[in-house]
């Protein structure tokens, strides 16, 4: 299988399966002397981790995470970094029932055409597990964007129907209630409407909004490798994810031109500043300087308790009514998920950035 790979200058690969003894990532190109600890990586792992809320799957996981290589004395080495995290809490049998049946909404039929065979056992590698070798590898690259003061803040936008009052936002509150909302009120909302899909067997999905501050002007390569592009390229690769937008998104094709574009303006005192910002802090395929903005839309979660009609690998139909332990909502647990894609992308292309100009690259052998 291909395709675990992501970055040029910082390279991703994540491997294992849901019900496989453990799940690992590699990470090469981390530049040498950054500080780093397991507790640095086992913050993030623990806001992802499986049964930490009412609201996610029950599946008991700690999530604890070792360091193989590339760190000594409690700094990195500039050599590649090893990162394993054990499965302790797999219950293989509750997937007896769908060994030989397609699940609606699940990646088992596409699998089984490409490969022949596919891990029935929590889906294998399409499982929404794999994202904790993501958020691992994420945790890293935030440590290299916090030596460059450059931030990432993701949140639950929304959960079905439920959406957060920009009025009303607390950065805090994120990580105090359990659908990881920036709006108190929302989150209770969010979690009445989660509690009666729950009692029918049913699942919601929703939008995970993403801000960055501080990342410069320059970052991102024209064409092919736009930071939007590869943001987008990045998003996109979680299981989940069916939809993105920067800026105004969709929005911006029912404007006229005057109405989307972002005026600049020029005072000595504040320098350069936009006067509205629908481009989502990207043009061209660069970033501008100022916040990028963009929004990610998640599916409700496939698994769901609720009949549904399916076929069995010989094409035979039947209905299928899953059982075992689901998430009803993917949303809160995400948001952990689309911040380290984030970071590994950044870091990626803030790295390329170096080689765009003489004078950077005369600065970084200096």
């Amino acid at each position: 299988m291909s395709g675990s790979t992501i970055g040029k200058n910082f390279t991703v690969t994540t491997w294992g399966e849901s019900h496989g003894k453990a799940l690992g990532v590699v990470i090469d190109g981390c530049p040498a002397g950054i500080p780093l600890s397991e507790e640095d990586i086992q913050k993030d792992l623990d806001r992802r981790r499986p049964g930490s809320s009412p609201y996610s799957t029950p599946r008991q996981e700690r999530d604890r995470v070792s360091i193989m290589s590339g760190v000594f004395q409690g700094l990195t080495t500039g050599t590649p970094i090893s990162l394993i995290i054990f499965n302790e809490d797999q219950r293989s049998q509750d997937y007896s029932q769908v060994a030989h049946i397609y699940r609606p909404g699940h990646a088992d039929y596409t699998y089984h055409q490409k490969y022949g065979i596919w891990d029935y056992r929590g889906g294998g590698r399409a499982s929404g597990r794999e994202t904790a070798a993501r958020v691992a590898a994420g945790a890293i690259a935030k440590k290299v964007l916090s030596e460059l003061k450059i931030k990432i803040q993701a949140y639950t936008l929304s959960i079905g129907p439920i959406k957060i009052d920009p009025e009303r936002f607390d950065e805090e509150e994120i990580y105090r209630n359990p659908m990881a909302m920036p709006d108190s009120e929302a989150a209770k909302k969010a979690e009445e409407y989660i509690n009666l899909l729950k009692e029918k067997g049913d699942s919601a999905g929703g939008v995970v909004e993403c801000t960055i501050q501080g990342l410069p002007p320059g970052v991102g390569e024209p064409v092919f490798e736009k930071l939007d592009a590869a943001l987008a390229r990045a998003i996109m690769s979680i299981g989940a994810v069916k939809g993105i937008e920067f800026g105004r998104g969709f929005q911006a094709a029912y404007l006229t031109g005057s109405q989307n574009n972002d005026p600049f303006s020029y005072t000595p005192d504040k320098g350069l500043v936009k006067l509205s910002n629908n481009s989502g802090g990207i043009t061209g395929g660069i970033s501008e300087g100022f916040p990028i903005v963009f929004r990610t839309a998640f599916k409700p979660t496939p698994s769901i308790s609720i009949p549904q009609k399916t076929v069995t690998h010989d094409m035979q139909n039947t209905q299928l009514i899953l059982t075992g332990r689901h998430d009803p909502v993917i949303v809160p647990r995400a948001v952990v998920v689309v911040e380290a894609m984030t970071a590994i992308t950044l870091v990626d292309l803030l790295f390329q950035r170096i080689l765009s100009r003489i004078d950077f690259i005369k600065k970084a052998l200096s």
